[in-house]
């Protein structure tokens, strides 16, 4: 993505928005703020943003129900917010979020994420793509993965959980998710299922199981493939 993409700035806190809208100017991103819920449907139909930098603590609307909305309109959404409770980065990444940073934030470590999110956009229908960490390639129209050009075989489990990450790259991806996606409506709390599959996965693709580098755990929230 070009680092002249459109960034959506939305904090009813002025300060806030200055600071990022700060440092995402130095980055040569162009930036568009709003103050309120209201503000930012109006500057994602005027400005037609590539991403939004979204606070939940917004005057009029409660940030979280504007993220399907914003994901509907097409901008990747990352989540800057004071609000850092399981359950609140839970529903903000069920609810399509792609990625949740805890207030106070490092100004790099946003930038790093907006990146991430907007290389995201730019991939290739995830299905039809070659998913590449390091040394490890994930073959998703295949079903087939491979360790430094040799083929590792994945149980069904395992490779269905590792396909819903490679489908993510960069992003968290809930435990209810994985759970509803690989093992089916009804599991979204056998929690055990993806540790014995993360296990797994990392016993055959992991350099060292004890300390992965590919797939890291969020606790409590989910996991992450490091694409």
């Amino acid at each position: 993505m070009s680092q002249q993409a459109k960034i959506l700035v939305v904090d009813d806190e002025p300060a806030i928005r200055k600071l990022l809208g700060a440092g995402l100017g130095r980055a040569g991103y162009r930036v568009v703020e709003a103050g309120s819920a209201r503000d930012a449907l109006n500057a994602m139909q005027i400005d037609k943003p590539e991403a939004v930098l979204l606070d939940l603590g917004l005057p009029d609307r409660d940030g979280l129900e504007l993220v399907p909305l914003l994901k509907a309109a097409g901008a990747s959404v990352l989540v800057v917010s004071a609000r850092d409770a399981t359950d609140q980065k839970v529903t903000a990444l069920d609810l399509g979020a792609d990625d949740y940073v805890t207030k106070p934030f490092d100004t790099e470590e946003v930038l790093a994420r907006i990146r991430t999110a907007l290389r995201h956009r730019l991939s290739a229908e995830a299905e039809a793509a070659v998913v590449k960490v390091g040394a490890i390639e994930i073959d998703l129209a295949a079903r087939l993965v491979r360790k430094a050009g040799e083929e590792v075989h994945l149980t069904p489990k395992e490779f269905g959980f590792l396909a819903e990450l490679a489908k993510h790259p960069g992003r968290v991806v809930t435990h209810s998710q994985l759970l509803r996606t690989v093992w089916g409506a009804g599991h979204e709390h056998d929690v055990e299922y993806l540790r014995v599959a993360a296990r797994g996965v990392r016993r055959k693709l992991e350099d060292d199981p004890a300390l992965p580098i590919a797939i890291r755990n969020e606790p409590g929230v989910g996991y992450r493939l490091m694409a």
